[in-house]
This record gives structure tokens, sequence and C-alpha cells, in this order.
């Protein structure tokens, strides 16, 4: 039996936005979801992991019985939307502690849906990823709710180095 462990250097220094932003996208590997994987870590001003979440189905519904379809022709019950919980959702329900004032690391900018539960919790800022539905209806009006109720947001660029040492380190695992 090798006992040897592979270690991999990485040769890039990670800041607190990109350590918790990796953890969203950890998180989001989680994701059943066929077309979009999407996850949350809620963080306190000591930078200490308040509750995470992904995107998935209701929790204790037996996932084969429903739908990850997500074409908007057929009826709402053979749609995967009416039954996914958004990952900012399934980590505000798992919380143990106040969210209030912490900081949102999600791979998605929030939903309204999302973004109305992140202001009515107090959280001070989201930290995303991407913005793909940026200029769309719905992500205007989650702009809106964030600007009214005071919620700071703005988009993460991960340095292409930390991702280049993260494949490699992945890739001495095999």
């Amino acid at each position: 039996m090798n006992s040897k462990v592979n270690f991999v250097p990485v040769k890039a220094h990670i800041n607190w936005d990109e350590y918790f932003m990796l953890q969203a996208m950890m998180a989001s590997f989680r994701s059943k979801d066929p077309n979009t994987k999407v996850g949350c870590v809620f963080v306190d001003d000591n930078n200490h992991q308040l509750s995470m979440g992904y995107n998935g189905l209701v929790a204790g519904v037996d996932e084969s019985r429903l739908p990850w379809g997500n074409d908007r022709s057929v009826p709402l019950d053979l749609q995967k939307y009416a039954y996914v919980v958004h990952s900012e959702a399934n980590a505000i329900l798992h919380a143990k502690a106040s969210l209030e004032n912490s900081r949102c690391y999600v791979t998605l900018f929030p939903c309204h849906e999302c973004a109305k539960m992140l202001a009515t919790v107090k959280v001070k800022e989201v930290v995303y990823l991407s913005d793909k539905y940026q200029g769309s209806v719905e992500n205007e009006v989650s702009k809106k709710i964030l600007d009214l109720s005071g919620v700071k947001y703005r988009e993460l660029k991960i340095n292409q180095s930390i991702l280049d040492d993260l494949h490699q380190y992945l890739s001495s695992m095999n």
C-alpha cells in the first residue's frame, strides 16, 4: 500500500474573497441541476462561515419523481422551476445563527426572490462570480431590491493562477 501523499505547492496566495468564493463553487458541485449549479456561503465580519447552500430540489422529496427540465413551453409541473430551492434560500434556511451584517458569496447573482430574502435577513454585502442574466428585467429588479435595502454587491474576478493551481492540485490526486 502506497502511503505517499502527492503535494503540489500552491503558487498563489488566496485572499478571503477568493477563499469563500471557492467554497461557494465547491458547494455548487452538490447541485444535481444539469444546467445551472449555484453555491452560496455566508460569512461574518471575522471571516467565519455561518452557513452554506446549493440549488436543489425540495429536501425530503424523492428526486426521481420530479423533473429537471427547463423547457418553459411545457406546463410548470414539468419544469424544475416549480421545485428547486435556490442556494441562497437553502443557506438562509439552514443557518444556525443570525445572518445580519454578513457577506454572502454566491456563484450567480441572486434572482429577485433571493434578493428579497437577502435584504430581509439584513445581509450587508453580496459578492458574486457571474451575472449571466445582467440586463434582464428580473436582474434589474434584484439590483433595485438590494439598492433600496442598502445591500452592497460586487463582482469577484478570481485570479487565473488560483484556478490553475487548483486544477494542478486536483490532477495530482488521480
